[in-house]
């Protein structure tokens, strides 16, 4: 008998060789039927797998992140199987379930042929027939050299490459209906629980990432267990077309990108400046109030500021290269990171336990040199600036400045709308503690301090293992946006290493030297980031306190121009920002284009509203609201960027 401990903490008795598929049947019927696969011990598996030792499982369904992602693995599998059915001789690379984001893809080489979008719905076709046979995925280790005559048979180069690269004995095939695949898995039970299939998109995509060898074509696929659930998913990328930052951002002229400056380099206009300075406005008089002090630093740093902070070990190669000085072997770097400027004006005065925490926040600009394919918009960018800050405290002060940052990062997500989030603490991988710097002990106080911090404040938090920094544990806020998508945005993080390397220290009350811990927090990550999930979020349809232009005065005709002037000075008097439409055009399409700009008041003004001391108002989005005096406006606007 082995002992099987479940997630709620009960442990169960079974024989050797249980398979996670029937702990499900043995706990409930309908458990079984949704059962995709599980995690033995933090390793997921296939459901058919036969456990042979006590572990701890954890059963995987559509509702779990590894489930889905099992799911759309295996789904890659089925696409395969109907490419091989309808294109003979197609050979394969990779498939597979995409990182960020829903569905999958597969690498393939089609020879001479060229697919089209058109044979789409055959694919998706041919997909549905094979998912119906609910053939299993069944797992079959092999041996190198038989691996390597089955691929060799086959005249598959593209798996043969990858064979190369794997030892003897970690080799396994995978299997359903009439393919079979170089694959570790894991899979779901059979092709039966795959109801719904789209074809999203083409792609080309290099072997292996690399220029000098064959571009393969990268399929792009969903599949959804219901087909009700496919529709919903269609209905919400359409929705995400309609709020995508890019579009957004050069319809309401916040940002664009040249070629000339550089790729992944965004140039803000005014407009975008001006939401911009208002978050950067909002957050400062939050800090000031929470006692951080602002600081400044320059863009670049000597390179052995970076080897001290190990920044320059784990990323000094696939960053942006050394600036080299007249002066021989003297290098500079682009700022990767705001820290270690931060420690060294720590370091600037002696410092007493009496003076911390000591708090420096700076909205900071980096430079990191992000792969020209994984560039995308503002969400991923080579130069970005962070709401940078970093507290040097105590030990003892530890949770309590956590806490207080954690209160500081709920404060924004209110203000701007994201109640929906989850709090992640990331942990270093305790298999690969070589990506870390750092003693045990260190770790262990800084990954205690945040748990029981978040538990503290209340939290809704999920552990994921691997995802700390590489100095230190952090917890990272996983917002969910109007759409249900995720993204990580606010990050707090606890540092006993920086310090350490840095060589800072207070005098205590012992009058004996000590080591300050660091906290690293960026409520908003970075801001480029997050002003592209803010867009998407609101569909550019921004809180009135933010909106870069907040009324436009449309003036029926040029004679009323002037009073329209009158009252822009009023509401500007008050820093309610807008602007007036002098176009030459019918107030019809003055209305409508300020519609499509998401101005939030637009002010109509005539004969009557002139002679009255009126204003006819409208809101984006509402209609007319009515007649009132420029002072009653002004009123309403003050009150509603109050709340």
């Amino acid at each position: 008998m082995i002992s099987i401990t479940l997630p709620d903490g009960s442990v169960r008795q079974y024989d050797k060789g249980i398979t996670s598929a029937q702990i499900a049947l043995s706990i409930s019927e309908g458990l079984a039927r949704n059962v995709l696969a599980a995690e033995v011990d933090g390793e997921v598996w296939d459901a058919s797998r036969p456990i042979e030792q006590d572990a701890h499982v954890k059963l995987l369904t559509w509702n779990d992140a590894s489930g889905k992602s099992t799911f759309w693995h295996s789904s890659a599998h089925l696409l395969a199987e109907a490419l091989e059915a309808l294109y003979p001789g197609t050979k394969f690379g990779i498939g597979p379930a995409l990182k960020e984001g829903a569905g999958f893809y597969y690498d393939v080489d089609f020879g001479d042929k060229v697919l089209s979008s058109d044979e789409f719905k055959q694919i998706e076709d041919k997909m549905i027939e094979l998912a119906k046979a609910k053939s299993e995925y069944i797992r079959k280790p092999v041996s190198k050299a038989d691996a390597i005559e089955y691929f060799t048979e086959k005249n598959d180069e593209y798996k043969l490459d990858l064979i190369k690269d794997l030892a003897d004995g970690e080799i396994t095939f995978y299997t359903q209906g009439n393919f079979t695949d170089l694959c570790r898995g894991p899979h779901i039970p059979n092709t039966g629980f795959i109801k719904a299939v789209k074809v999203m998109s083409l792609a080309g995509a290099y072997w292996r990432g690399d220029e000098t060898r064959k571009q393969l074509t990268r399929i792009y696929g969903v599949t959804f267990p219901k087909a009700s659930e496919l529709t919903e998913y269609l209905a919400m990328i359409e929705e995400a077309k309609k709020r995508d930052h890019r579009r957004l951002g050069k319809e309401l002229e916040l940002f664009a990108f040249s070629e000339k400056v550089g790729m992944g380099l965004p140039l803000w206009l005014p407009k975008g400046t001006a939401l911009r300075e208002r978050l950067v406005s909002f957050l400062q008089k939050a800090q000031v109030k929470a006692g951080y002090e602002q600081v400044i630093t320059p863009h670049i740093g000597h390179k052995n500021l970076y080897v001290t902070s190990g920044h320059y070990e784990k990323y000094g190669a696939d960053s942006f290269q050394p600036i080299k000085t007249p002066q021989e072997g003297e290098e500079f770097f682009l700022k990767p990171m705001n820290c270690p400027h931060h420690c060294e004006i720590y370091k600037t005065k002696p410092r007493s336990y009496k003076d911390l925490p000591v708090r420096f926040a700076e909205f900071g600009t980096v430079y990191r040199y992000e792969q020209s394919g994984e560039l995308h918009g503002l969400t991923r960018v080579r130069g970005f600036t962070q709401d940078d800050a970093h507290l040097f405290c105590r030990p003892d002060q530890v949770k309590d400045e956590f806490k207080k940052v954690i209160d500081l990062v709920l404060y924004v997500f209110k203000a701007l709308g994201f109640e929906n989030y989850t709090a992640q603490v990331s942990l270093r991988d305790p298999e690969n503690k070589a990506k870390y710097i750092g003693t045990d002990e260190n770790w262990a106080l800084a990954e205690s301090a945040i748990i029981e911090a978040a538990a503290e404040k209340g939290l809704s938090t999920v552990v994921e293992l691997g995802e700390a920094a590489f100095y230190g544990p952090k917890l990272d806020f996983m917002v969910k946006d109007a759409l249900g998508r995720k993204w990580q945005l606010g990050t707090i993080q606890v540092d006993y290493n920086l310090p350490e390397r840095f060589e800072l220290e207070y005098t205590g009350s012992d009058n004996l030297k000590h080591r300050p811990v660091m906290i690293h927090r960026a409520p908003f990550g970075s801001m480029e980031r997050f002003i592209a999930v803010l867009i998407e979020h609101c569909a550019g349809n921004f809180p009135l306190w933010l909106s870069p232009e907040q009324f436009i005065i449309l003036p029926i005709s040029e004679k009323y121009e002037e009073y329209a002037k009158k009252l822009s000075d009023v509401l500007k008097d008050s820093d309610i920002c807008g602007l007036i439409d002098f176009r030459d055009e019918k107030i019809g399409r003055k209305i409508r284009d300020a519609e499509v700009k998401k101005i939030p008041y637009m002010l109509i003004v005539g004969e009557k509203e002139a002679a009255e001391g009126m204003v006819s108002v409208r809101k984006h989005g509402h209609g007319d609201l009515g007649s009132m005096s420029i002072e009653d406006f002004k009123e309403q606007i003050i009150k509603e960027i109050k709340v």
